[in-house]
């Protein structure tokens, strides 16, 4: 079970990685950063990644048609799994680590839109927000 250190090292060896960070998308707070920082500065990269994502994690719209005899199940972990934002140059995916992390962390990673594989990235990401453990 790989930590926040080795988690962000994985996610830079994806193709075209330019930065990634573990990110509380209540408190704005970057738990763990790697790379470089859109924007050029981590603090305010992690604060407005944290706003997109709150903004998307606090909306039912966005909740799966889940079947309502799952109950809890479905408001133990955000609606949504990811988000991506894309620009000219970069991607920037956001994945959501379920509640048996912590429920409120998201791992932000920015990739060149050259190089990047955004289904190589969401797969990955997916793989290691199940794998993350608090270290």
């Amino acid at each position: 079970m790989p930590g926040i250190d080795e988690c962000l090292l994985e996610a830079m060896r994806l193709p075209g990685a330019r930065g990634a960070a573990l990110i509380d998308w209540m408190s704005g707070l970057a738990l763990g950063t790697v790379g470089e920082s859109p924007g050029g500065d981590q603090e305010t990269a992690a604060v407005e990644a944290a706003e997109i994502a709150r903004l998307a994690a606090e909306q039912h719209a966005f909740a799966p048609d889940d079947d309502p005899a799952d109950g809890a199940a479905a408001d133990a972990d955000p609606p949504v799994e990811d988000l991506i934002v894309s620009n000219r140059d970069s991607y920037h995916v956001l994945r959501f680590v379920g509640a048996s992390f912590d429920g409120s962390v998201f791992l932000h990673l920015w990739l060149t839109r050259a190089e990047g594989n955004l289904a190589l990235a969401r797969i990955r990401l997916g793989e290691m927000a199940e794998r993350l453990v608090l270290a």
